[in-house]
């Protein structure tokens, strides 16, 4: 092979040694084949907001007294460990080189494929600008990019306002900190007329913030809003 094709091979990252962030194998993938399928075993989840459920039971009762305004939620695994180190690792310690292998965990889970195949548009959370310049990325749309979908788009879906980080706060006080922090970019609102949205965030925790951008995807005209998220905690309380 001539040197200057080698050359790109060879100062790829996925050519690159390394050690399995949960078992520490080595030489390994980031997340090797066997910790994967041990910490990824599906588990019914609610269609409307990723909780697990009974086998056989296709919504909680909480989303059939009180329907989110999504038409799907779809979740990879549990925010439980190895996924909340891995996770951390990616949002808050700038292991960037991550978003590939939690990517392809979110791209096999069950549904994630048909719903991905089926969306117009890919459209990642939007940080704040504030949030944005001091993480200096977007976990969502690091995710987004490496996911099987040409159409991943940032001009769509806008973040208005900064917003105080949502960790120890009720549902309640969730849903009051994201009220209006989202809007569709008016120049663009015409290419969400009644198409398939694919909403997605790297953890979904009551739902609040993804919830609210899809009731202002909705008033922009879109038909169908399935939100995906890598991982889903716990029932809040």
């Amino acid at each position: 092979m001539a040197l200057p094709r080698l050359l790109p091979a060879l100062f790829s990252p996925a050519a690159w040694p390394s050690q399995c962030l949960i078992c520490r194998a080595w030489p390994a993938r980031s997340l090797c084949p066997d910790c994967t399928a041990r910490f990824t075993r599906p588990v019914p989840r609610c269609s409307g907001c990723a909780l697990p459920v009974p086998a056989g039971v296709p919504r909680c009762g909480a989303c059939l007294v009180d329907p989110p305004p999504i038409d799907a939620c779809l979740a990879a695994v549990d925010y439980a460990w190895p996924w909340t180190h891995c996770i951390a690792r990616l949002k808050f310690h700038q292991d960037v080189g991550l978003a590939a292998a939690l990517a392809a965990l979110l791209a096999a889970a069950p549904g994630v494929p048909q719903a991905l195949a089926h969306a117009d548009w890919l459209l990642p959370m939007p940080l704040a600008p504030e949030r944005l310049a001091e993480r200096g990325y977007n976990p969502a749309l690091l995710l987004a990019r490496q996911l099987p979908h040409a159409s991943c788009r940032t001009d769509l879906l806008l973040r208005m306002r900064h917003t105080p980080p949502q960790r120890g706060l009720s549902r309640a006080a969730r849903r009051r900190n994201v009220r209006g922090a989202f809007a569709v970019e008016a120049v663009n609102a015409q290419a969400l007329q009644g198409r398939h949205v694919a909403l997605l965030d790297d953890v979904m925790t009551t739902g609040a913030s993804l919830h609210e951008a899809a009731r202002a995807l909705r008033r922009a005209g879109a038909r169908r809003i399935t939100a995906i998220a890598l991982a889903r905690t716990d029932a809040p309380r």
